[in-house]
């Protein structure tokens, strides 16, 4: 046989690799099934992760492997439901990143500061009472100590290019081992509203490193204000292309209940101030529905109960 070839001979290289690549992709079905023989005999501890609010655990996991896109108008409260919701993770055993490209590290520490303190860390009256002085700066102590290990902020505002970010969530689990990164939010991450192809290609990058890395990935976006004041948002409200809600496998809305802030007569006063309205969850045994949340003013933390007092992290 001659074993040398010229460029007289046609051999199509491409229709080789792809049949090559079928051939070692394609696998019967039996060995699937062999492998859920497998978990019965063998039961592998469950790794999902919860929001730190026992009524949610039956609504929604966070699992390895997926994206969730969080939605909201401005100013309702995105960010500080993420950031307890961070906390919470970081609680359950899980290294959590923080990219949060409109406030600095040092706002977003105050917020979660405050979250597991109960005490605003300025306040200008602790000067007047040094005991109580001594107290908070005691508590932001054990805060600082809480988060060594457990907590890691990518210090980088304003606009930043999709492609930077995908690199940072990746360093983010091999170099620290996170389990959980948090991006806030997607508008910063791409030209413009009407960017579609950008937005499209970052989410579909953003699912492929949770998946490749076996990480979740959060991800902040706004959604468009609605035509009715006090409207309940879905996934259909999100501002930009479908894909956003359509690749990844669970979407959070998180609504302000503000008609019972500017209500003085009580008429709402049974409401909860915040809802994280879970309108698709691709896996799990979860199911969709409605998380109702009170709000705390002075720890900034969310309550599931209107009588619920500050939940304390060790």
């Amino acid at each position: 046989m001659n074993q040398f070839f010229t460029e007289k001979d046609v051999i199509d290289f491409t229709a080789l690799e792809k049949e090559n690549e079928v051939k070692q992709t394609m696998k019967p079905a039996n060995i699937y099934v062999r492998a859920l023989i497998d978990e019965i005999e063998n039961p592998i501890p469950s790794n999902h992760r919860y929001m730190p609010w026992m009524r949610s655990h039956e609504v929604i996991q966070f699992r390895p492997g997926e994206v969730t896109i969080w939605g909201g108008e401005y100013g309702g409260g995105k960010s500080l439901v993420t950031g307890h919701v961070a906390m919470s993770l970081a609680e359950q055993g899980d290294r959590v990143c923080i990219a949060s490209f409109e406030m600095k590290p040092r706002r977003t520490m105050g917020r979660m500061g405050r979250q597991f303190t109960g005490f605003v860390h300025n306040d200008m009256l602790f000067n007047s009472y040094p005991e109580q002085k001594q107290a908070v700066i005691a508590a932001y102590e054990e805060f600082e100590t809480w988060t060594k290990g457990k907590l890691w902020l990518y210090n980088k505002q304003g606009t930043v290019q999709w492609p930077n970010v995908v690199a940072m969530a990746k360093y983010a689990a091999r170099e620290l081992q996170c389990k959980h990164v948090f991006i806030d939010n997607l508008g910063k991450c791409v030209q413009g509203e009407d960017d579609y192809n950008g937005q499209k290609e970052f989410i579909d990058k953003v699912c492929a490193v949770a998946r490749d890395e076996d990480i979740h990935i959060h991800v902040v976006h706004h959604v468009r204000k609605p035509e009715k004041e006090g409207a309940r948002g879905s996934k259909y409200s999100f501002k930009g292309t479908g894909a956003i809600t359509d690749q990844p496998d669970n979407v959070i809305i998180v609504w302000r209940n503000k008609a019972k802030e500017h209500d003085p007569s009580g008429k709402h006063k049974d409401e909860p101030d915040t809802m994280l309205i879970v309108d698709k969850q691709r896996n799990g045994e979860g199911t969709e529905g409605d998380i109702w949340l009170w709000y705390l003013k002075e720890s900034q933390q969310f309550v599931s109960g209107a009588d619920e007092q500050m939940m304390r992290f060790s």
